[in-house]
């Protein structure tokens, strides 16, 4: 990510702090409804959830001009979240939830700038989380 693109995200994400509960609802929503197989990885009651998500992101989004910072955290998050029954494949359908509520809570300040910042941070995150918890992919022999 380039500077410009890091504020874009970190701009955008300051609307969305005043709506972050709402936002929340709407990222699990979204969620279920296109991965519901995730659905069992969650707590029935997703109020505390919901809080950690909308933290993790702030720490995240805050941090993405000194990645230093947040990357041990990441990496941690990551392998945390094996226990939980993640697979590699679920990164990208929770970048999709991400993105798409983003999308519903910034509405006309969700531009194609915003959005392509949006999905650089989150691939680059993503990315690095992936590998942290499952390692490199190995080419086939």
């Amino acid at each position: 990510m380039n500077p410009p693109q890091v504020k874009l995200v970190q701009d955008s994400f300051a609307k969305v702090v005043p709506i972050a509960d709402q936002a929340a609802v709407i990222f699990y929503d979204r969620l279920f409804e296109i991965a519901p197989a995730v659905k069992a990885m969650f707590p029935a009651d997703l109020k505390e959830q919901r809080k950690k998500l909308m933290a993790a992101l702030a720490i995240v989004v805050d941090g993405l001009s000194k990645l230093e910072t947040i990357l041990p955290a990441a990496s941690a998050l990551a392998k945390r979240h094996i226990a939980y029954g993640a697979r590699p494949e679920h990164y990208a359908v929770v970048g999709s939830a991400l993105l798409w509520t983003l999308e519903k809570g910034l509405g006309e300040s969700w531009t194609p700038e915003v959005a392509s910042a949006w999905a650089a941070a989150y691939g680059a995150l993503s990315d690095f989380m992936i590998t942290e918890a499952y390692g490199r992919p190995q080419p086939a022999e």
